[in-house]
C-alpha cells in the first residue's frame, strides 16, 4: 500500500535556502547550454543532420540546445520499436508499471530546482511559474501511478450463481503524445506517462520550441527503469511526422494538447480508417480557452483585482486557462477597471533569472508579432487603458496590457490570443453576464467573484466551462483536485488528473466463467 496522494507542494523562495538551491539550479544549467541532443528510438542514441534549435526566448542570442529532428523513416522506426516493446510492457503487472513513476518521481523532486532553471532559461519561465510547473510533473507521476494500481483489478460487476463474471482494463497498444510548449514538464509528462502507466507504449513528439526539457525527463524515465522503447523521443514536423503518425494503422491513440486548429486538424485525421486499420483511433484532445472572470455587484472587489491580474499575467498569458476577457457589473465596473489597472502597472517585465521578475517574455518572435497584431485590432475595437507595447530588442516582452469598454463579440474578447491581454466588458445583471461568458467557441476555464450565493449556483448550472471556480483565479488546476479539461472547442474534456483519465487508454474487457 502506498502513501495517500497529496500535491507537491510549491517552494518558498523567501526562504534563504530555497533561493540559493534555485540560484545553483540555474547556474548549473546556463554551463550546460548549447549542447547536442539525440533522438531516443528503442533506447538508442540517434543523431541527424537536420535539427532544431532551442533558443532563450529572454535572450535571442542563447542557444539553449540542438536537438536532432526525425523524419518519417525514424518515426516509422520508433513505431516499430514502440510495438515490439509493447508485447512486454503491456504484460507488466500494473503495480510494476507504477512503481516505475513512483521512481521517476522521486527523482524528478530530486532535480526539481534544475528542471526549473531548464525552463526559466528554455521558455523564459519566472521561478514561480517553472517550480509550479514542476510541481505539477511530479503531481502527474505520483497520482497517475496510483489510479493505476487503483484499476488494476477492475471493476465489479454482478454475477448469477452459476457464473463469475469480471470486468477489467486492457491496454490499447501504440500511442503519440504531441505535447505543447506552454506547460512543457507538466503537461508533456502528463500526457506521456498516463498512457504509459496503464501499459501502452508511446511515441513522444515535444513541441519544438521545448525539446530540452522533454529530453531531460526522457533520463529520469531511463533512469526509473523504463524499458527501451516504452517511450521514444522524436522531436520534429508537425506536418512531416505529426500528420504521419496520426494518419498510422498502428497507432491506437492520440494525445494531444495544442491549438485549436492543429486539434481539429488531428480529430479529423484521426477519425478516419486508414487501409488495414482495425480499430477505431482513440483521442484525448485540448485546445484552448478564451476565459472569463465574472465580478457581480456584490463581489470582494480586491479579490476580484488580484484574481484577474493573476490570471491574466501568469506566465505572459501563455495558458489555456488564462482570464482574457473580464465581466463586470456596470455598478462596479470603473472601480474594478481601476485596482486592475494600479495592478497591473506595477508588474515588472524582465528576464526571468531575476526572482523578482513577475513576468518573462512571450516564446517566440511568431508569438510576439501575433500577439502584437491583436493588440493592434485591439485598438480598434476597444480603449487602450494600459500596456499594448513591445520590446524585441534582446527577447521577446510584451507589457501586460488592458483594453476597456470591449464589445463582447469584439475580436479580442472572441478569439485565443495566448498572451498578456485582457479585455474588459460590463454587464446589467447576472444573466447577462453569464450570457457573455458562455457566447465564444470555447468552455475550458471560468471564475465568478461573489458573495451572492445564488449567483454563485446559477453560476454553477449555466456558466459552461469544464472547470469552474469560485472567488478564486481562473488558472492553476491541481492534479487530483481540479481535474483539468472542457467543453465545446476547448476539446475533449478528457479531464486530465483525474480519476477517469487513464481510461481514455485501455479498452475495457468482460469475461464471463459460466460453470
Amino acid at each position: 500500500m502506498v502513501v495517500s496522494y497529496t500535491h507537491e507542494p510549491f517552494t518558498n523562495f523567501s526562504d534563504r535556502s530555497n533561493k540559493e538551491d534555485i540560484e545553483n539550479a540555474l547556474n548549473y544549467v546556463k554551463s550546460e547550454l548549447g549542447k547536442e541532443y539525440p533522438l531516443i528510438i528503442g533506447g538508442e542514441r540517434v543523431t541527424t543532420e537536420d535539427k532544431i534549435t532551442s533558443i532563450n526566448p529572454a535572450n535571442k542570442s542563447e542557444i539553449v540546445g540542438t536537438i536532432s529532428k526525425a523524419n518519417q523513416v525514424l518515426a516509422e522506426q520508433a513505431m516499430e520499436k514502440a510495438q515490439e516493446a509493447f508485447q512486454e510492457w503491456g504484460n507488466w503487472d500494473p503495480e510494476a508499471r507504477a512503481n516505475v513513476l513512483f521512481r521517476a518521481a522521486a527523482i524528478a523532486r530530486r532535480r526539481k530546482h534544475e528542471f526549473s532553471a531548464w525552463m526559466v532559461y528554455e521558455i523564459g519561465k519566472t521561478w514561480k511559474e517553472a517550480d509550479a510547473d514542476s510541481a505539477e510533473a511530479i503531481d502527474f507521476l505520483e497520482y497517475y501511478a496510483r489510479q493505476m494500481v487503483s484499476l488494476k483489478d477492475g471493476e465489479p460487476v454482478n454475477s448469477r450463481w452459476f457464473e463469475h463474471n469480471q470486468y477489467t482494463y486492457q491496454p490499447l497498444g501504440v500511442g503519440l503524445t504531441v505535447s505543447p510548449w506552454n506547460l512543457p514538464f507538466a503537461i508533456m509528462t502528463g500526457t506521456t506517462v498516463g498512457p504509459m502507466v496503464a501499459g501502452n507504449t508511446i511515441l513522444l513528439k515535444p513541441a519544438s520550441l521545448t525539446p530540452v526539457i522533454t529530453y531531460k525527463f526522457m533520463e529520469v524515465l531511463e533512469e526509473a527503469g523504463m524499458p527501451d522503447g516504452v517511450v521514444n523521443y522524436i522531436p520534429g514536423s508537425g506536418r512531416e511526422i505529426g500528420d504521419y503518425l496520426v494518419e498510422h494503422p498502428e497507432t491506437r491513440f492520440v494525445n494531444f494538447t495544442g491549438s485549436k486548429e492543429v486539434g481539429i486538424g488531428i480529430y479529423e485525421k484521426a477519425a478516419k480508417v486508414q487501409p488495414g486499420q482495425k480499430f477505431l483511433k482513440k483521442t484525448a484532445i485540448e485546445m484552448g480557452g478564451k476565459d472569463t472572470i465574472i465580478v457581480d455587484n456584490e463581489a470582494d472587489l480586491d479579490l476580484a483585482a488580484e484574481s484577474i491580474v493573476q490570471s491574466a499575467y501568469g506566465f505572459s498569458g501563455q495558458k489555456c486557462s488564462a482570464c482574457s476577457r473580464a465581466v463586470i457589473h456596470e455598478d462596479v465596473y470603473d472601480e474594478v477597471l481601476d485596482k486592475v489597472t494600479r495592478l497591473t502597472e506595477e508588474l515588472t517585465v524582465g528576464n526571468p533569472e531575476n526572482r523578482d521578475t513577475y513576468m518573462g517574455p512571450v516564446c517566440e518572435e511568431a508569438a510576439y508579432q501575433k500577439i502584437l497584431d491583436y493588440i493592434e485590432i485591439g485598438k480598434n475595437e476597444a480603449r487602450l487603458v494600459t500596456g499594448g507595447t513591445g520590446d524585441d530588442q534582446t527577447g521577446y516582452f510584451i507589457q501586460p496590457t488592458i483594453f476597456a469598454e470591449a464589445d463582447p463579440d469584439a475580436r479580442i474578447m472572441q478569439e485565443e490570443i495566448f498572451g498578456p491581454v485582457v479585455a474588459f466588458t460590463k454587464a446589467k445583471d447576472i444573466q447577462e453576464m453569464i450570457d457573455i461568458a458562455n457566447n465564444t467557441d470555447y468552455g475550458l476555464t471560468g471564475s465568478i467573484i461573489s458573495n451572492n450565493r445564488a449567483h454563485l449556483e446559477k453560476a454553477r448550472r449555466e456558466f459552461h466551462v469544464g472547470n469552474l471556480y469560485f472567488n478564486r483565479g481562473c488558472t492553476a488546476a491541481i492534479v487530483g483536485y481540479q481535474p483539468f479539461g472542457g467543453f465545446k472547442l476547448s476539446g475533449t474534456d478528457s479531464k486530465a488528473g483525474g480519476p477517469g483519465y487513464l481510461l481514455h487508454f485501455m479498452d475495457p474487457k468482460t469475461v464471463c466463467d459460466q460453470f
